[in-house]
């Protein structure tokens, strides 16, 4: 049988590949950090951007809303379904750099798994008439490493088995450790003074 915790929620092991499920979750309390929302902001924005260029240039050439023809922009197959979407998608990826924050890094992870889910989707309408957004190979690949890559920013400082302690996300997870800081500190240099007092002490006698 299980163990539970004193909630009434079951306790996983500490040792073992449960053990990691304990530790690496997504921290619920959403601190704020300039460091780290400037990761998050330029994850949204490069992407955003090679996005909106990508459905212009796709718009410019009149394609056929649903049209399967080979036309390609930068190797890649493409439609004016395709150009549309992916224009809506980079002005998310826009609206997600200019508000920064915890906004701009669940922004970046919900529409990195939306990437990882269109390619698998798109993968499977290959060569059928319901590939309306005209994928091919390359834009299935396009797709898993836009995914990756995005999930990779929008997670960065946030979603670890081990953060380190002077990361906002872990203080906003232990807040009695956090504000007992200071008097940890306060503790350990009084001891320190008193080691050297005594140190000081002995040598002269």
């Amino acid at each position: 049988m299980g163990t539970y915790s004193t909630s009434g929620s079951p306790r996983l092991p500490s040792t073992g590949p449960l053990a990691l499920l304990r530790r690496a979750r997504l921290d619920e309390h959403l601190p704020v950090d300039r460091r780290l929302s400037r990761v998050y902001r330029v994850g949204a924005g490069l992407m955003g951007l090679a996005l909106v260029v990508f459905g212009a240039l796709g718009l410019t050439r009149n394609l056929g809303m649903f049209s399967t023809r080979e036309d390609t922009i930068w190797g890649l197959y493409t439609n004016g379904a395709l150009s549309w979407l992916s224009i809506v998608v980079g002005l998310l990826l826009f609206f997600g750099m200019v508000k920064g924050g915890n906004l701009a890094s669940t922004l970046n992870m919900l529409l990195g798994v939306a990437f990882v889910l269109s390619g698998f989707v798109n993968l499977a309408l290959l060569e059928t008439g319901a590939n309306v957004l005209n994928f091919g190979m390359q834009n299935v690949i396009f797709s898993f490493a836009a995914g990756l890559l995005l999930m990779s920013f929008g997670m960065y400082g946030r979603v670890s088995g081990r953060l380190p302690h002077d990361n906002p996300y872990w203080q906003a997870r232990h807040p009695e450790v956090r504000d007992g800081a200071p008097e940890r500190q306060e503790l350990a240099e009084r001891r320190r003074k008193e080691l050297s007092e005594r140190e000081e002490s002995g040598a002269r006698r």
